[in-house]
């Protein structure tokens, strides 16, 4: 055995001065620069553009800004002489001298795109017009456009017509902004060809018809926001597929038909904004399944049924609305668990039963709107333990029993609104706590007693409705005084 290592060790060493090791050492640098070389070439052009591609894109740029309107040319003034890569305003060059980018967001440019031959500019990465006054389509030869670019963003300008389904051809893209402009019809089903695509936001259009099945092929969106719009028909089940998506923004269409179950396999989403549409059906139990959620808006729509247990598993919400829709059935006690909620809107429904007491443990919360309902019972004393408390509505329900002491632990209260209710009793002097009130509206209850002069230290009070039916004794003059100077 030492024998073998002493062998081995002096070819080794033999290898070490002999010019073959050298020979060795440079065949294995330069393949390894080689194909880094290669790598880079992939992506950028790595090798000097010829005269003759450079001005043919210095031509296409200058033949494009002498389209545009003159008045509105201001931020092109360094556009001129022989080379675009030379201190031209918003164009950024490979080290080969080929146009990379051109950033010309918030220019006030307008005009249209027709001018701009996309073929002369063949190494581009980043198209950005975002927010300038270019009208008119965009053109078919968008297609034309460098396949490497990533990023195009139209957003914020006064196109028309449809969306080009040449937009398909741009394969590299990772994102793509229209949204804002007034584009009509239909979203391509060619759209799906962008499998690379991590941004698509189209919101904000006149964009019609259904969401093409499509779209489940863009498998790397985090980010989908087709809001503003007047798509129709269902949600698509293909939408299940986008497993890498934060943000589903859908709100403000005429989307109809239920909610998919396929929802429930979007478990990275943050923030799932369905609202005003004409959604039916109960809100899926699967929808538990969205743990990362902070945000979930499924108001204005016309969803049935009961509140899901299962809403209690989404613990990272900071902010629920499920407002103004058909919901029956009681809140249900799994509410309680989420800590972070800082609004929680159920207004304008037909939940009955009585307000949980689990309610009480949601000490984050800012704005608590619950009425419009068919509530019943007593308002729990645990509603005293929301000291965060902006906003608390809870009128026109079917609620009964006294205002309870501990509303005047809610020291943060602007607006407490508890009218159109059965409450009796007479209203607690702990009211006069709420310094910061500017609302307070007791009327249409069943109220009694003294009115109680510590609502006189309620010196930030704009709008008070008592309806003194039951009620005796004055109004304090504090208050009385403030209603004299806003009569005169």
């Amino acid at each position: 055995m030492a024998l073998e290592y002493s062998s081995s060790y002096s070819l080794l060493s033999q290898l070490f001065i002999t010019p073959y090791f050298f020979i060795f050492l440079l065949v294995l640098l330069y393949s390894i620069s080689s194909f880094h070389v290669t790598f880079i070439s992939a992506s950028t052009p790595t090798t000097s553009l010829s005269k003759v591609e450079q001005d043919q894109e210095r031509l296409a740029l200058l033949t494009w800004k002498a389209s545009l309107d003159n008045q509105t040319q201001s931020f092109l003034s360094s556009w001129f002489g022989r080379n675009s890569c030379h201190h031209w305003f918003g164009v950024t060059c490979h080290r080969s001298g080929s146009v990379s980018n051109l950033e010309l967001d918030n220019c006030s440019l307008r005009g249209t795109l027709h001018n701009l031959n996309f073929s002369s500019l063949p190494n581009l990465l980043t198209l950005n017009n975002y927010n300038n006054s270019l009208y008119g389509t965009i053109p078919i030869n968008i297609g034309n456009l460098s396949k490497l670019i990533t990023n195009l963003n139209f957003a914020f300008n006064h196109f028309t017509s449809v969306i080009s389904p040449q937009l398909g051809f741009l394969t590299f893209l990772s994102v793509l902004t229209l949204s804002s402009n007034n584009f009509r019809g239909l979203i391509p089903p060619s759209i799906g060809n962008l499998r690379n695509l991590t941004t698509l936001y189209l919101h904000t259009n006149k964009l019609s018809g259904s969401i093409p099945q499509e779209i489940g092929l863009l498998t790397s969106l985090n980010d989908l926001k087709l809001t503003t719009n007047s798509l129709t028909g269902s949600i698509p089940p293909s939408i299940g597929n986008l497993r890498n998506l934060t943000t589903l923004y859908i709100f403000e269409n005429e989307l109809s038909g239920f909610i998919p179950q396929e929802i429930r396999l979007l478990r990275s989403l943050n923030d799932l904004q369905l609202s005003t549409n004409n959604l039916t059906s109960p809100i899926p139990h699967s929808i538990g399944n969205l743990r990362n959620l902070t945000t979930l808006y499924l108001f204005e729509n016309k969803l049935s049924g009961s509140i899901p247990q299962e809403i209690g598993l989404l613990r990272s919400l900071n902010d629920l609305q499920l407002s103004t829709n058909n919901l029956t059935g009681p809140i249900p006690h799994s509410i309680g668990n989420l800590r972070n909620l800082t609004t929680l809107h159920l207004f304008k429904n037909k939940l009955s039963g009585f307000i949980p007491q689990e309610i009480g443990l949601l000490r984050s919360l800012n704005d608590l709107q619950l009425s419009i309902n068919n509530l019943i019972g007593p308002i729990s004393s645990s509603i005293g333990n929301l000291r965060n408390l902006t906003t608390l509505y809870l009128h026109t329900n079917k609620l009964s029993g006294f205002i309870p002491q501990e509303i005047g632990l809610l020291t943060s209260l602007n607006d407490l609104e508890l009218t159109t209710n059965s409450l009796t009793g007479s209203i607690p002097p702990s009211i006069g706590n709420l310094r910061n009130l500017t609302t307070l509206y007791l009327f249409e209850n069943e109220l009694s007693g003294f009115i109680p002069h510590e609502i006189g230290l309620l010196r930030s009070l704009n709008d008070l409705q008592l309806s003194t039916k039951n009620l005796t004794g004055p109004i304090p003059p504090s208050i009385e005084w403030k209603k004299r100077k806003e009569k005169k």
